[in-house]
């Protein structure tokens, strides 16, 4: 999210970028003008993502003739981050609002941003809704920094919860229906188990099939406790066995 590396973004959907101030980060007033998309200054051509504006000295190669002739157009001229994230490009969805995005659609946006950090020139701040006029953070910054904060340590747990429960590898058929089987590369984790597949359960999300470890303790268990039933995860209170399947069989058939 744009906030951690220290942009802003603007109030309105249009960016004067004619009235641009000197300094190291020179502040970019916000103004609204219907219908302006492309804003030229001194032949410069910017764009604004999270009220980070950017030069494009290579216009041509990066917009024109490629298959984001259309989106690279629209933002343009303006701060329309939350649409590198919604895909909506009505004039509702080319804002700088992003106060209700997800934990996962703001490191969307983060991803944006590092993209055009690195490969295009940082010119400015826009001020507006994370930076006032005075160059000092306003509380919405907070805010999305928050978000974006969540984010990662979701992501983090994410990853640590893939590397307990890969996800099985799967296939279906008309005929035979589903089939899951774990391998020591299902889910793309690399590992020295093969586990068992196993219905995993989350709150608001449809259950999916993961390999679950049969052997030694769980993973959860504390170092004070060495003492374990030799079950691996299996006792895992969110798994559930599929119906008709041998517990201990990496291979599952699920018919229609």
């Amino acid at each position: 999210m744009c906030p951690l590396a220290g942009g802003t973004t603007s109030p309105g959907p249009t960016i004067a970028v004619s009235q641009v101030l000197a300094g190291p980060f020179r502040p970019f007033p916000a103004t609204r003008r219907a219908g302006s998309r492309l804003r030229f200054v001194h032949a410069r051509i910017h764009l604004f993502v999270c009220s980070f504006p950017f030069f494009l000295p290579t216009f041509r190669q990066t917009c024109v003739g490629t298959a984001h002739f259309v989106s690279c157009i629209i933002h343009l001229g303006r701060d329309a981050s939350r649409a590198f994230v919604t895909g909506d490009y009505s004039e509702a969805g080319l804002v700088d609002d992003v106060s209700d995005l997800s934990f996962s659609e703001m490191l969307t946006l983060q991803n944006w941003l590092s993209f055009y950090e690195k490969n295009y020139k940082f010119i400015g701040r826009v001020i507006g809704r994370f930076y006032g006029e005075d160059g000092l953070p306003t509380p919405e910054l907070a805010q999305a920094e928050a978000v974006m904060t969540k984010g990662l340590e979701a992501d983090r747990q994410e990853l640590i919860e893939k590397q307990r429960f890969p996800p099985c590898n799967a296939e279906w058929s008309f005929i035979r229906g589903s089939r899951f089987w774990c391998s020591q590369q299902s889910g793309g984790v690399s590992r020295d188990w093969i586990g068992v597949p196993r219905k995993l359960f989350k709150p608001g999300v449809k259950p999916h099939c993961v390999c679950v470890r049969t052997t030694g303790p769980p993973s959860d268990q504390s170092p004070e406790n060495p003492t374990h039933r030799n079950r691996g995860d299996l006792d895992h209170p969110n798994l559930g066995e599929y119906p008709g399947c041998p517990p201990l069989s990496i291979t599952c058939s699920v018919p229609l």
